[in-house]
């Protein structure tokens, strides 16, 4: 089994360490000062605008780790745009600054309220997952799937921009009332 460390608290920490503790899986919930890190994979569960005093303070801890990006770069003054180049990504951004892990894109197109009820409508809640390291890959989908809820390989960590896009758009459409926050975009096969 492993250690998922998560810096956060909010919603989506709380659902993540949910799932994977369903999971069977050990979790630390990590604030965002430097108290130590214990897990092989850790999960970024903050604003988009706190992850670089993230990495200040965490940077050097999370060197060898596999590092989950869950943010969507949007603009939350106006909600009209994303806040990174439009040939990058957030976790492009970060994995250029994380130069020593293993930067991953999941949890972005889920909102908290679908990993805990493991449903997106009538379906189940699926994780897409992008990067670069097949292996990260496998094992943060193992923990995904032991906790209840599909993962599904989206390519590789370029794929980051189309996720936080697709992020972006549902978030986008739950701010505006027009879906709930325990709805979203699901997988079918």
């Amino acid at each position: 089994m492993s250690t998922v460390s998560i810096i956060g608290s909010g919603n989506m920490a709380n659902a993540i360490g949910g799932l994977a503790a369903s999971g069977g899986h050990t979790v630390e919930y990590i604030g965002r000062d430097t108290a130590p890190i214990a897990g092989d994979i850790v999960v970024l569960a903050v604003p988009y605008p706190e992850v670089t005093a993230v990495i200040a303070a965490h940077g050097a801890a999370l060197a060898g780790t596999i590092v989950v990006d869950i943010t969507n770069p949007l603009n939350f003054e106006t909600f009209d745009d994303l806040v990174v180049p439009a040939d990058s990504s957030a976790a492009a951004e970060i994995a250029s600054k994380l130069p020593d892990s293993t930067v991953l894109k999941a949890f972005n197109t889920t909102f908290a309220a679908t990993l805990v009820s493991k449903k997106v409508g009538s379906g189940q809640t699926t994780v897409l997952i992008a990067g670069d390291d097949a292996a990260a890959k496998s094992a943060l989908a193992e923990i995904i799937v032991a906790g209840g809820v599909a993962a599904v390989d989206a390519g590789s960590l370029k794929r980051a921009r189309e996720l936080e896009a697709i992020g972006f758009q549902q978030l986008v459409l739950a701010v505006g009332e027009k879906i709930s926050w325990t709805g979203g975009f699901g997988l079918n096969a």
